[in-house]
């Protein structure tokens, strides 16, 4: 044989062991990679875990943020409030100038419209039960023709956004 010969052989048989090498190397990767059934399930439980856990988190949140939201919205209306209470009173009042009591009459109502449009509600009170969670008691009157319980004035009007109280209603109740 000559030299070029065994030259080539020899590489032939380098190349099928390295093909081997990495072929082995792969079949070890593949059994080292494999993992137990007990550690699987170990890591598979605690997955779930914490996916659950964010899941919370996102829930919580979301909830969090709304309530912060609505407990500032809820602030801003408080201070709003005497100010619709002042233009409702000033709409009610008899005046001469009927352009006046028209530009008043439409401010008024711009205000209740962004009231509405924040989800803000009032609290009905007159002929309605009285409802120590909704309003506020400020005198009481004996009257046969009403109710047990029945408001019959009111005072200064209540609102509430959503499902809380804003500002309760100051009533007058029958008997």
């Amino acid at each position: 044989m000559s030299d070029k010969e065994n030259k080539e052989e020899k590489l032939e048989k380098e190349q099928n062991e390295s093909t081997k090498q990495e072929k082995n190397t792969k079949n070890d990767l593949k059994h080292k990679e494999m993992v137990p059934k007990q550690d699987y399930d170990e890591l598979d439980d605690r997955y779930k875990r914490i996916l659950a856990e964010f899941e919370n988190f996102k829930k919580r949140s979301s909830k969090e943020r709304d309530n912060l939201y609505n407990s500032i919205l809820s602030d801003v209306i408080q201070t709003i409030l005497p100010i619709v209470d002042n233009l409702e009173n000033a709409a009610k009042v008899e005046t001469k100038d009927k352009d006046y009591k028209q530009g008043v009459e439409l401010v008024l109502k711009q205000f209740k419209n962004v009231l509405e449009s924040k989800g803000v509600e009032e609290i009905k009170a007159i002929g309605e039960t009285f409802d120590p969670s909704l309003h506020e008691a400020v005198g009481s009157i004996q009257d046969d023709t009403k109710g047990e319980k029945e408001i019959v004035q009111e005072y200064r009007k209540g609102y509430k956004l959503g499902d809380k109280v804003i500002r309760h209603s100051m009533v007058v109740v029958a008997n």
